[in-house]
């Protein structure tokens, strides 16, 4: 196992009725900035609860927060937080609605272009304090200190991480996901998943604990994730994969390992520049990888494909193959596309969505060894 350091603040309030609790974890005599997305949360009685347990505070609304969060629409938040004297913000939806909350938190008192803090690295020196409300299991962004943002007019989708944007709270109540349309829900069963996989299929470091807690929980996401679209309103299918979701990129599964997340920074492209959803990305790119980097990954595929799909027959390297074909089959049964062609891509394409890798200065995997021109042969094993 690697050395590490390890801190997790979040304080997370779980369960049912947990938002009317809002009123008692915000500090007294803040001026909140409710930022959340569409308007859904006014349909299905979120925005309700929410408000209902902010009377007594200075709320001011921001809504229309994108399913990939604009730069733009961001800093126009901003403007709204300087303005009022904003002391405190609180995000209502999913991970783009936080990604987007965290991002306004740090742009507040940026010196300069804050896109400079995903471009360049910029130094973050301060931040608002920031609570969420989460209403989609997928992210884990509401106990974590990653957020990702696209911008519109360059077409580039980028992450940033700071200590400084763990949320100081996060409500979780399953049941507030019962309303959630099935496409929503199928991406945050592969993206939970997915995350999960990130930090746990590289090679072997004998870290016990860390293999032990990934391997259950991507069990657990893939035994409920196969009832939920069938029975939406079980509390205990949604309780499990709302946890599930949050533990599987709250930091916790990733200390003393390595790990990979080139499924992730190469999908950026194809949100980016193709519209693509999230999930949609990794479910199409994570098998390539996987076949690609197959002898650097086979001893770990061979385990996942034990403990995770109960596959047990044949050698270690026929496993392995066979979890890569799970995995497939497991995107699909959620309703995903797997092939770039599925959606419209061709081979044409590739050479523009490789490009951010070296443009960025990526060097991609638990090796370091994708560049763009690996990206691009990777993309292309899923035409």
């Amino acid at each position: 196992m690697n050395n590490f350091e390890f801190c997790n603040p979040v304080k997370v309030v779980f369960g049912k009725g947990s938002i009317a609790r809002l009123s008692a974890l915000i500090p007294e005599g803040s001026k909140v900035l409710m930022v959340y997305g569409g308007g859904s949360i006014k349909k299905n009685g979120i925005y309700e609860q929410v408000t209902d347990a902010l009377k007594g505070f200075d709320v001011t609304e921001f809504p229309g927060i994108e399913a990939n969060p604009h730069y733009e629409t961001c800093m126009k938040a901003v403007e709204i937080v300087r303005e009022k004297k904003i002391d405190f913000l609180l995000a209502v939806g999913g991970g783009s609605v936080i990604d987007a909350t965290k991002f306004i938190a740090v742009s507040v008192g940026f010196e300069g272009d804050p896109w400079d803090i995903l471009s360049k690295g910029g130094q973050i020196k301060s931040a608002l304090p920031l609570g969420t409300v989460l209403t989609l299991a997928a992210t884990g962004s509401e106990m974590n200190e990653r957020s990702v943002i696209s911008r519109v007019s360059t077409r580039e989708k980028l992450n940033f991480a700071s200590p400084l944007i763990f949320p100081k709270f996060s409500v979780l109540d399953p049941e507030v996901t019962y309303s959630l349309p099935a496409r929503q829900v199928a991406n945050g069963v592969v993206d939970s998943f997915i995350h999960v996989v990130e930090q746990y299929l590289t090679y072997p470091v004998n870290a016990k604990v860390q293999d032990a807690f990934s391997e259950g929980l991507m069990r657990v996401i893939h035994e409920e994730g196969l009832k939920v679209l069938d029975q939406p309103n079980d509390y205990d299918i949604r309780a499990n994969l709302m946890w599930a979701a949050t533990n599987a990129l709250n930091v916790w599964i990733g200390q003393g390992v390595p790990q990979d997340w080139s499924s992730h920074r190469m999908g950026y492209s194809l949100t980016a520049q193709f519209g693509l959803d999230h999930a949609q990305t990794l479910a199409i790119l994570l098998p390539g990888v996987m076949t690609y980097m197959f002898k650097e990954k086979q001893v770990k595929l061979a385990r996942m494909g034990e403990v995770v799909f109960g596959i047990t027959e044949g050698s270690e390297e026929e496993r392995a193959h066979k979890t890569i074909a799970a995995c497939e089959d497991f995107f699909r049964r959620m309703g995903l596309k797997t092939r770039l062609g599925e959606c419209g891509i061709t081979e044409k394409d590739l050479d523009a969505l490789a490009a951010p890798v070296d443009k960025q200065g990526w060097k991609l995997g638990e090796h370091h060894n994708i560049d763009s021109k690996v990206a691009r042969e990777i993309m292309a094993l899923r035409l």
